[in-house]
């Protein structure tokens, strides 16, 4: 096939070559990005929150009244571990799919000056990684004498636990046991690290930057309690726990939003993921529906408007799998061409997305994936004009004149 009688004759009709062009530029920078988006939500779906989701109930409370809270905490433990089907309970300032607690800047040297970094300290009484279902990664679970009265924000204590994933960002390279960890006037070594515990509010850019730290229940320590019990009874114990603390504690409100099952609380968390997901995928159907009628009709109209050339052709020895081979070639270049100006359209959007709504950077394995997407839609959406070009008899095409 012959590239330049092609390029000449689009030379012909630059106006709409270039509008077709743009089309495609566009289809291909949004497209892209919403590839991304999509599948950047369904990876978020899936996080592995490090828990046994389908055996764990959250209970979590608002307007306890400190001054009783030791006594109150004392007693919904007793009444929520005597609950049929209970196995453990747990107290913490917080859970996966929850509010965050205990968000705090740390720093890893005793004599830097700036808290550099972010992370979400879960503060916990005993039995919290049993009933969570955590696993020790290295190191050691903390020693009943390690768990110290809370102060102002964070425990009396000299201990610390950290995500082992997230360690691995801290002191990459190095064994984190014995680290230190120092947090406005307090300072935690690292006894040890759990496989994998999520932070209550995942986002793509910080899914388990979380750090452990040993606290009494008590003043400080009494609005989330974790129930573990069988998947099949959550449901059953979910209920009988809010009524127990209407019972016993008729002037403490339970935070619907934050309670409950915990799988039930994944899907009311990513409830608003899903819907942009499903709008996304949306969004990229109408609009290579669009494009795709742009590149059939500009291919019909130019087979309308080529019949004398298509028919003399024909009468030159032209097959009709030439003329087919001709409108895909010509389609091709100008999805081509607007390929390349939509990948730099793509990178320009991913950065304006970055900079209002704090996304990631696009990867470029995503433009390849666009590109591919987009030369098929091409070829298919121009497949029936063309086929409608090749099929005209040559006689036909030469009265037609």
């Amino acid at each position: 096939m012959q590239i330049q009688p092609i390029l000449a004759a689009l030379r012909r009709h630059r106006l709409a070559v270039f509008l077709i062009a743009m089309e495609i530029a566009m289809a291909c920078a949004i497209l892209c990005n919403a590839l991304f988006l999509v599948f950047n939500r369904v990876d978020m779906m899936r996080i592995n929150s490090g828990v046994d989701e389908s055996r764990l109930v959250v209970v979590s409370l608002q307007g306890v009244d400190e001054t009783q809270a030791g006594d109150l905490v004392a007693r919904l433990r007793a009444g929520f571990g005597g609950l049929a089907g209970v196995e453990s309970v747990a107290v913490a300032n917080a859970a996966p799919f929850t509010q965050r607690a205990g968000e705090i800047g740390f720093r890893l040297l005793a004599d830097d000056m700036h808290y550099n970094q972010q992370g979400h300290f879960y503060v916990a009484g005993p039995n919290f990684a049993s009933t969570l279902g955590l696993t020790l990664a290295s190191g050691r679970w903390f020693t009943p004498d390690e768990y110290g009265p809370i102060g102002e924000f964070l425990p009396r204590t000299p201990s610390v636990m950290v995500d082992a994933a997230y360690a691995g960002e801290l002191w990459p390279g190095q064994d984190p046991l014995g680290k230190q960890v120092y947090s406005d006037k307090e300072a935690y070594r690292v006894i040890g690290t759990y496989t994998s515990l999520m932070r209550p509010d995942p986002s793509p850019g910080a899914r388990h930057n979380t750090l452990l730290l040993a606290g009494l229940p008590g003043r400080h320590l009494s609005d989330v309690y974790v129930l573990r019990t069988t998947p099949e009874q959550a449901q059953r114990v979910w209920k009988q726990a809010r009524a127990l603390v209407a019972r016993m504690a008729p002037t403490v409100v339970v935070d619907l939003p934050h309670s409950g099952p915990m799988s039930d609380l994944r899907r009311a968390y990513f409830a608003a993921d899903r819907a942009m997901a499903g709008l996304l995928i949306g969004v990229i159907g109408l609009l290579l529906g669009i494009t795709a009628l742009g590149i059939a009709g500009l291919a019909s109209f130019w087979v309308q408007q080529r019949r004398r050339q298509i028919g003399v052709r024909r009468a030159l020895g032209a097959s009709r799998r030439d003329i087919l081979r001709y409108f895909q070639t010509e389609n091709f270049l100008i999805v081509s061409g607007g390929i390349v100006v939509g990948m730099t359209l793509a990178f320009g959007l991913n950065l304006a997305l970055m900079r209002v709504y704090e996304l990631p950077r696009l990867p470029w394995s995503y433009l390849p994936a666009g590109a591919v997407a987009l030369w098929l839609l091409g070829q298919l959406a121009v497949l029936g004009p063309a086929l409608r070009a090749a099929a005209v008899p040559p006689v036909v095409a030469t009265r037609s004149v």
